[in-house]
């Protein structure tokens, strides 16, 4: 797992989100700033904790010029779901082949109850107006992730 730091390029990608839409990070350079976010999987208790604090921090988020993509490798119908029921405000990305997550360095070999798989590790990242990447968020808890977002978008 090679993941991106400070000062790189963010990797330009086209995901389809929860309407089946093509949401294109290229859009969004010279305009906003992103906060990439890749969790493991929709409407499980972590995901859905960090997603709600993500979801009430949403005017907190604008004033700082904020948009905000939650990236998984989830089908796009569940991630409409998951936006449904948690009233979720901002994109869901499904990258169901893992190649943005690849791309980021966020995809890799996992560790649970003693059993080891490839998946997505929870990391962030802030992207700039020019598309280098910011800030890499790498130590958080899922119910404070919000609030070490807003805390580094306050000191920049």
């Amino acid at each position: 797992m090679n993941t991106l730091k400070v000062g790189d390029n963010a990797p330009l990608f086209s995901l389809l989100d929860e309407n089946e839409n093509t949401v294109s990070l290229a859009d969004y350079l010279g305009k906003k700033q992103v906060l990439v976010y890749f969790y493991p999987k929709a409407m499980t208790p972590g995901c859905t904790v960090q997603a709600q604090g993500l979801r009430d921090s949403k005017d907190a988020l604008n004033t700082h010029n904020t948009v905000v993509f939650g990236i998984s490798p989830d089908a796009p119908k569940r991630l409409a779901k998951f936006c449904q029921r948690d009233e979720l405000n901002f994109t869901l990305l499904s990258d169901e082949d893992h190649k943005v997550a690849d791309e980021f360095g966020v995809w890799g070999l996992k560790k649970f109850m003693g059993r080891e798989y490839d998946g997505i590790h929870r990391l962030s990242f802030l992207i700039g107006l020019d598309g280098k990447i910011s800030h890499v968020f790498n130590k958080f808890k899922t119910k404070d992730h919000h609030q070490v977002v807003l805390d580094v978008l306050s000191n920049s």
